[in-house]
């Protein structure tokens, strides 16, 4: 499965945002020369790569201080500001208003945020066919939140937090790491939780989701290329395979599984999708 050098360098940007992030970095990345991932992210999202990161940076440092964050010199050093002062000024080129005045009024209201860009979801031609395998029950605790369709581009945000408090997940169970999809609405929102399977809930800080994946039979596939293009293999699932399959999706979690095969600094390795269902 090709992947673009643009959705390849999405992720990564999306993936990486609070760590240093260099142009070469991200060319690296994506596999291809500074020259071709300029033209190539451009061209794909009508804004230059390092502009992509600026504003994803100030557009992040305004939720903090909308929520409250109190540390404007932290969130001037997350956003690779050298000061202060270098922050307040590009923070107030971007938006028109001081970061101060965002914190006092905790809103975003008029704020033009850069929000993340979705990756390519055209449906793939050539879906391998699944395996069905009996598994469960399975925990999984972790860092989640609540998304749509609309804003599934900030999942990759989510696992660099994970990765940062994996070390504090109480009870884990093994390496291998899931991202759980649950509590799906009729308005297309649901909760993701990037997490481990864990032993039991109890001493589980609040802070952490968690979900419980009941006994069921699912179907496993397997998204061979880089994690960028993950929707495209999800987006095949459930408009092509799963109507034609003769199966019915049961109502219960179902969630993507990386085991020590998948690199989350480069985004290659693989990984499998399962999805339950009743045959």
């Amino acid at each position: 499965m090709l992947t673009s050098p643009a959705q390849k360098a999405l992720w990564h940007i999306e993936s990486h945002l609070s760590a240093p992030l260099s142009l070469d970095d991200i060319a690296a990345m994506a596999g291809v020369s500074r020259f071709h991932i300029v033209r190539a992210f451009a061209a794909a999202t009508g804004v230059s790569v390092m502009r992509y990161v600026r504003l994803r940076r100030l557009s992040e440092a305004a939720r903090a201080l909308a929520s409250g964050a109190p540390d404007i010199l932290g969130l001037a050093l997350a956003a690779d500001y050298g000061s202060h002062e270098a922050f307040t000024r590009a923070f107030r080129d971007q938006f028109g208003v001081t970061p101060e005045k965002v914190r006092a009024s905790a809103s975003l209201d008029g704020l033009a945020l850069q929000e993340p860009v979705l990756m390519d979801q055209t449906p793939l031609s050539d879906l391998a066919a699944p395996r069905f395998v009996a598994a469960g029950p399975l925990l999984v605790a972790g860092v989640g939140d609540r998304f749509s369709v609309d804003n599934g581009a900030g999942i990759p945000a989510l696992w660099r937090r994970f990765h940062q408090l994996v070390a504090d997940i109480p009870a884990r169970r093994g390496t291998v790491a899931y991202g759980a999809c649950c509590n799906g609405d009729d308005a297309g929102n649901f909760d993701y939780i990037a997490g481990v399977e864990v032993a039991d809930f109890s001493d589980l800080p609040r802070s952490f989701g968690c979900v419980r994946v009941p006994a069921a039979t699912f179907a496993v596939f397997t998204h061979a290329g880089h994690i960028s293009s993950i929707r495209r293999t999800v987006h095949t699932i459930w408009n092509r395979w799963l109507p034609q399959s003769g199966c019915q999706v049961a109502d219960a979690p179902n969630f993507e599984r990386y085991d020590q095969r998948f690199d989350p600094r480069s985004g290659e390795g693989g990984l499998e999708i399962w999805l339950p269902v009743i045959r």
